[in-house]
């Protein structure tokens, strides 16, 4: 397990925390600035931070994301079917998802997980030796916006962890994948033929916001890619809170953030939030992030995105890491549907931190 996983199930809410409730800060918050007051220099500085932003976001956004020891998860095969059985206070949750191999190359495989669905262009994996899996959430939580679904404390997650029925879904989900890394990682690269150090996720729209926060929360993820994100993705909710007729944070979706978020936050109380998301986007680092924008959905919030992720671009400069980092929006196309002209900076982003292309 990683440290990340483990440490960010403490409860660590410092004194700096606490004082930033006092005054609004109407501009970002500085992610390079520690909690002490200790500007951030090097990757260890960087990974000290990480975890207080993490702390952050799970006390005032998302939840508790639990760490789950190495004993409590059990993998096989089924075939081409990867399975995971997680076993916590007596109850059993089941993972499932089938890997599509590719066609070329050679075993052990990159891997590109979709959540909930892979949106990125078939036709970009095909002629690349990278496997694909699809990454189930409902098995997890089961909200939806568009079917009948469970309420909060009535999902699969709630009888491992009842105390936990107040967290959000992107907490859930983004647990529920750690443990089918945990998986691939138990089973090793003879039984799964995948490389678990070359492993990406990506989605599009709420599931671009899935994507965002399981490659923010664990380090064994290389690439995200998340596309169309919007609101409560790679947008500011500072910023968003400045523009008409977008997703921010008196206009979303609760069933997937703390109901608590909006009682503290909610209008000009936004700037009293001790982070904002260009810090979750920076956690990826020094891993590679990839936000993909279209302006032909205002709703998205795209400019809020491109302020938010120059922000969080600062981090990866600062260590150096510079071209791990970067952010395309393109209009006249539907949404998620990768446009051509979009190919490109993705096929480079894939080519070079799956691939190991120069």
């Amino acid at each position: 397990m990683k440290k990340l996983t483990i440490l960010s199930a403490l409860f660590l809410v410092c004194t700096t925390v606490s004082a930033q409730f006092a005054e609004p800060m109407y501009e970002l918050p500085d992610p390079l600035l520690m909690n002490d007051g200790r500007q951030v220099k090097t990757i260890a500085d960087w990974n000290e931070r990480r975890l207080e932003i993490a702390d952050m976001i799970q006390t005032f956004g998302i939840g508790r994301i639990p760490a789950v020891p190495r004993e409590a998860v059990k993998a096989r095969m089924d075939g081409d079917t990867l399975i995971v059985d997680v076993t916590v206070n007596g109850q059993t949750l089941t993972l499932k998802s089938a890997i599509a191999y590719p066609t070329v190359g050679e075993p052990p495989y990159a891997l590109m997980i979709g959540t909930s669905m892979l949106a990125l262009p078939k036709d970009i994996f095909d002629p690349r030796p990278i496997a694909r899996m699809n990454y189930r959430e409902s098995q997890v939580n089961d909200y939806s916006q568009w079917r009948p679904h469970k309420e909060r404390g009535e999902h699969n997650f709630d009888r491992l962890y009842p105390e936990l029925k107040d967290n959000g879904a992107y907490s859930e989900w983004a647990w529920g994948l750690q443990r089918l890394i945990d998986g691939l990682e138990q089973l090793g690269p003879e039984k799964t033929k995948i490389d678990v150090k070359r492993i990406g996720v990506s989605g599009c729209s709420y599931a671009g916001k899935m994507a965002l926060f399981c490659g923010a929360f664990d380090d064994r993820v290389a690439l995200t890619i998340a596309q169309e994100p919007g609101g409560g993705g790679a947008a500011s909710w500072r910023y968003s809170h400045k523009l008409d007729s977008v997703e921010n944070l008196d206009r979303t979706d609760y069933h997937w953030f703390l109901e608590s978020m909006r009682e503290r936050f909610h209008g000009d109380s936004v700037y009293l939030m001790p982070y904002d998301h260009h810090e979750l986007c920076a956690m990826v680092c020094p891993r590679a992030l990839l936000v993909l924008g279209n302006p032909d959905y205002k709703w998205l919030a795209d400019e809020s995105a491109a302020y938010s992720m120059a922000a969080a671009r600062k981090v990866w400069e600062r260590l150096g890491l510079g071209d791990r980092v970067d952010i395309d929006i393109v209009g006249g196309h539907g949404h998620c549907q990768l446009p051509k002209s979009q190919y490109p900076i993705v096929e480079r982003f894939i080519d070079q931190f799956l691939l190991g292309k120069e």
